[in-house]
């Protein structure tokens, strides 16, 4: 599952970009962007990008309209809304919410807002849609950091103590009470596979309550996007999981979502082993399947979570995963190098470098 990592000291800071070119075009960094990296639209008026460090990557959008004063004010309150959210569902942070419930495990219930329980409900279905693999509570066996700069992981010894505690089952939700609980002492919530897509549709839906009708919010290679009728659509940049400084292919996103899980992303080397962030529940280590998922469709519900499950159950259950999911499409990279892609996807890709038609 992916790590939401604390910001670092001033990456809090803004750089607004004005773009006044004939289309708005986002680019992330190679190191933080997963595949989705390039998206570019055609809507007259006016034009901004902003790019702020967000949930431990870089988060851009991209508004345009008919009012520069309108979209400064709509981007300022999407990531204001989005870090008000990584602040609730941070397990880093320890005044988050989801260190509440982690610090009461096995003892008591705590309140939640129904943004954290909008979550745990995500999480809890994707769970049992993969018959546990994906699991936020993985977070039970330790916490790792994937910076190749300051790299930790938990020991052998403390993941086969604390496996036991990663079951998504043992985590309670009543909505009526508005509480979440881990039933055992010593389990840990960690929602770093599944808030960020979330969050970033929350940002989304802020610019869209403040008049905004195309935008793109990219984080970290998740991306999602709205275009005003008549607008052109975000074109968005899909990398190849075979070769992640090179773009695959391009797509047309008018309204949805592209998400990916890698094994690229985030990682470090020691002892001869490479260690990356996707989790594997039934071990605690990180996955050995597939190099990467893309997944494109248009609801949240179907999308989150389940590229990091696709990653966990391994080329052939993950594609049938991906195949059972309605309104979704996908593409994975097995570990010999095999590229697959879902029909429904094969006929969206254009040549990277190609144009609209």
């Amino acid at each position: 599952m992916r790590e939401m990592r604390p910001a670092t000291a001033g990456a809090a800071a803004r750089t607004p970009l004005a773009d006044r070119g004939r289309r708005a075009v986002l680019c992330a960094g190679a190191a933080l962007a997963g595949w989705a990296v390039v998206a570019r639209a055609g809507t007259p008026g006016e034009r901004l990008r902003d790019r702020r460090a967000l949930m431990g990557t870089q988060v851009d959008i991209a508004a345009q309209g008919a009012d520069a004063g309108l979209l400064r004010a709509a981007v300022d309150a999407a990531f204001a809304r989005m870090g008000a959210l990584e602040a609730v569902m941070s397990h880093y942070a320890p005044t988050s919410r989801v260190a509440a419930i982690n610090l009461a495990a096995g003892i008591q219930p705590v309140p939640v807002p129904r943004e954290l329980r909008e979550v745990l409900h995500m999480a809890a279905e994707v769970s049992r849609r993969s018959s546990g693999a994906f699991d936020a509570t993985i977070g039970s066996v330790g916490r790792w950091h994937f910076d190749p700069q300051a790299p930790r992981r938990p020991t052998d010894a403390y993941i086969r103590e604390h496996l036991a505690g990663v079951d998504w089952r043992q985590l309670v939700l009543d909505d009526r009470a508005g509480t979440a609980w881990l039933r055992r002492r010593g389990m840990r919530v960690d929602l770093g596979g599944i808030a960020k897509l979330y969050i970033l549709q929350q940002g989304l839906d802020t610019l869209r309550a403040q008049g905004v009708r195309t935008a793109l919010v990219n984080g970290g290679g998740d991306v999602v996007a709205m275009t005003a009728p008549g607008a052109s659509a975000w074109r968005v940049g899909i990398r190849d999981p075979r070769a992640p400084a090179q773009l695959l292919a391009s797509l047309e996103l008018r309204e949805g979502f592209v998400a990916s899980s890698g094994d690229y992303e985030r990682f470090f080397l020691r002892d001869g082993r490479r260690y990356h962030h996707v989790l594997d529940p039934r071990t605690g280590y990180p996955t050995d399947g597939p190099r990467g998922v893309t997944l494109v469709g248009r609801e949240l519900q179907a999308v989150n979570g389940l590229g990091a499950a696709a990653m966990v159950l391994g080329t052939v259950q993950g594609r049938e995963l991906i195949r059972g999911t309605d309104g979704v499409h996908g593409l994975m990279a097995s570990a010999d190098g095999g590229l697959w892609v879902s029909p429904g996807l094969r006929e969206r890709l254009r040549p990277a470098g190609t144009q609209a038609g």
